[in-house]
């Protein structure tokens, strides 16, 4: 359960603040320079980039450069999006590389959408992020949510009736 938000949430990230994943190409494909190891890192940079400290030295030099330039531009972003940034770096450590994959991959697939549908993807996380966390829990276990009581046209004695607890 906890894998599938942290999959959700790191999709939207990605999607939302690191366009330079694109269409990132593989380091099969195009040479990356050799990029800085852990120590070789400003101060700075490795405060931003903490959550990576252990695996640092093990990313691919174009990941590596990728990081690095998230945290070129992390100083320009807002008190909210530095702490969602930092968020994701934690929730990203903790994915297998299996999942990375498949959130790359996800990335991309969202990133080849045509603009209206994009925006559909986008409305339809916010709707999910807006559902109460018993009605995400019935999703993730593919069950229906029960049918809202307040689509239904209200009576002349509306006033009178409690709504029952089962739909609350």
């Amino acid at each position: 359960m906890v894998v599938e938000r942290l999959l959700g949430g790191v999709i939207l990230a990605i999607a939302l603040i690191l366009p330079a994943w694109a269409n990132a190409p593989t380091s099969a494909i195009v040479a990356t320079p050799p990029q800085p190891t852990w120590v070789q890192l400003t101060p700075g940079q490795r405060d931003i980039l903490s959550p990576l400290s252990k695996e640092w030295d093990q990313l691919e030099n174009l990941r590596r450069k990728k990081w690095l330039e998230i945290a070129a531009r992390y100083p320009r972003l807002t008190p909210e999006e530095q702490k969602r940034v930092q968020e994701r770096m934690r929730e990203w450590v903790l994915l297998s590389p299996e999942q990375r994959r498949k959130v790359r991959d996800n990335y991309r697939e969202f990133n080849n959408l045509p603009p209206e549908q994009k925006q559909a993807v986008k409305e339809k996380w916010n709707t999910y992020n807006n559902l109460p966390a018993e009605d995400k829990a019935r999703l993730k276990q593919g069950k229906p949510l029960p049918k809202p009581v307040a689509a239904e046209a209200p009576s002349s004695d509306a006033s009178s009736e409690t709504p029952s607890s089962e739909h609350r």
